[in-house]
């Protein structure tokens, strides 16, 4: 199985209300950075069978946002156990749940889907230290119980990739 990994792209700062802080959406950036992250991971040919996302605001947008530049057209699902104070438990509940897809991208928040994406590569059960940036997409494959990460990428590099292609497919003009 392969697992994507995406933390919800920018939604400005926290709120002090929870239940408030729920419905905080996405700014101006992480609506941007979605564009970034989805085009980034089209062109790298990635492909889910389903979508999995915390119910907050922010990570539906991301996920849908995302979705929709990849040309997702499979399951999208909302699951609690992705929430911030959900338990790494929680976490494989998903996993033994969705064992038969082939490929899933699971969108959430950290420092919780940093804990599960650390405990999911790492042999000894502990927890390996990644830094989840928000937008950042990370690919796991997982074989039986362990995990092994193939790449981590920000919309900070998938938008310079962007901006390079972009630039060096305009012609170039000559001067006298």
């Amino acid at each position: 199985m392969f697992l994507y990994f995406l933390r919800h792209a920018s939604a400005g700062q926290r709120l002090t209300s929870a239940r408030k802080d729920e419905k905080r959406g996405l700014d101006k950036d992480g609506i941007e950075q979605c564009g970034y992250i989805g085009r980034g991971l089209a062109a790298l040919g990635v492909q889910v069978e389903i979508i999995i996302s915390s119910p907050l605001k922010r990570a539906t947008q991301t996920a849908s946002l995302v979705g929709n530049e990849m040309g997702h057209e499979g399951k999208f699902v909302l699951e609690n156990a992705l929430k911030p104070q959900a338990s790494f438990s929680d976490f494989q509940k998903i996993l033994e749940k969705y064992a038969r897809q082939d490929s899933i991208l699971v969108v959430g928040h950290n420092p919780n889907l940093r804990e599960f994406l650390g405990r999911v590569i790492s042999d000894s059960g502990c927890e390996a230290v990644i830094d989840l940036k928000k937008g950042a997409v990370a690919k796991v494959e997982i074989r039986r119980s362990s995990g092994s990460l193939s790449w981590c990428i920000t919309p900070r590099i998938l938008r310079t990739l962007h901006e390079a292609a972009t630039e060096s497919s305009r012609p170039k003009t000559s001067r006298k």
